[in-house]
């Protein structure tokens, strides 16, 4: 009998401390879970926090950016704004003074070229300055406004170079001179085009397609011209067919500058004739292809050689210039 209560009491011990260690186990798991769950979601929102601190930091920095480039662009256009206020002054000075000298002047012939040149240019950049600055509607030129004989309302211009051996030995400074002041007369264009008295192109990139008209791009023309001599026939005509195929257009205003001194090809009229064919006209008559021609003296400067190729040249611009709306200039003097 005390054997039995013995090993019942022997049980009961066992049993309770089973209980107690459970017990004890559950509450420190539940204790374990619980921190595991606290951490987890604490490191979650941290990294969240951290994700959107970024991006806000790196929207700080573009806008900041943005800030600077608009500053920056805001500076040069005062700066610009500023020029381009005195550049009307100067202009406004110079047009009165060739004014003044056309009223003294009885003879309009007696003008040299070069007065006749700054004078249009003058004309032209007041025009254009003070349409940008100033905002003033600016009424486009007549089709018939000239000044000097040389028609100017062209929106796009191509120029065609003769860049054989007697325009490169006799006349390149005086070349580069006149390209300056032509582009000078056209202040700012849609479009500009370089080519040789063959066709070629000066920028391949471009082939066929217009040049933007920007300041650097122009310095960039003059630059490259200096040094720039393709192969030349000393025939102007396969880059003036190549340029009306290339860019003549119903929609445009385009004028070809052929800067030359020789044509050696057979025959005048067959030029003459093939041009027209080439340069249509539209409904009122007008070429679409306005045709300008600058002469240089070498065949008549230089005694070793005949004068038959310059005044062929010279026939032959004055006939495509006449019949295609244009006007030819020939130059007394090789000398810059």
């Amino acid at each position: 009998m005390a054997r039995a209560r013995r090993r019942g009491f022997e049980v009961m011990s066992l049993s309770f401390l089973d209980v107690v260690c459970c017990g004890f186990g559950a509450m420190i798991l539940l204790l374990t879970l619980t921190k595991l769950g606290q951490r987890r979601g604490l490191e979650a929102i941290e990294t969240e926090l951290r994700a959107a601190i970024q991006k806000l930091e790196e929207e700080v920095y573009r806008l900041r950016g943005e800030t600077d480039v608009l500053e920056h662009e805001l500076t040069g256009k005062v700066e610009q704004l500023s020029d381009e206020q005195a550049l009307i002054a100067r202009l406004r000075g110079d047009l009165s003074s060739i004014q003044g000298q056309f009223a003294a002047t009885k003879d309009l012939s007696e003008i040299n070229e070069i007065v006749e040149g700054r004078l249009l240019a003058a004309q032209q950049e007041l025009s254009e300055e003070m349409k940008r600055l100033q905002g003033r509607i600016y009424r486009r030129p007549r089709e018939d406004a000239t000044v000097g004989g040389v028609p100017v309302d062209s929106e796009y211009i191509v120029f065609i170079i003769d860049t054989s051996g007697s325009m490169q030995s006799y006349a390149w400074p005086k070349m580069l001179k006149t390209m300056e002041e032509v582009l000078d007369v056209y202040p700012k264009v849609k479009g500009i085009q370089v080519m040789s008295d063959e066709g070629q192109y000066m920028f391949s990139q471009y082939a066929r397609k217009w040049i933007p008209d920007t300041p650097a791009r122009r310095r960039l023309i003059l630059e490259r011209l200096r040094n720039w001599g393709p192969f030349s026939n000393s025939s102007p005509v396969e880059g003036i067919e190549a340029a009306i195929r290339a860019f003549a257009a119903a929609d445009k205003k385009v004028s070809l500058y052929v800067l030359g001194d020789e044509f050696t090809g057979d025959s005048i009229q067959d030029v003459v004739e093939e041009v027209s064919r080439l340069n249509k006209k539209d409904a009122q008559g007008n070429r679409r292809v306005r045709i300008h021609a600058i002469g240089f003296p070498t065949m008549f400067s230089q005694d070793q050689w005949g004068e038959n190729t310059g005044v062929r040249f010279a026939t032959l611009m004055r006939a495509l210039c006449q019949e295609n709306g244009g006007a030819f200039v020939g130059l007394s003097s090789t000398h810059p």
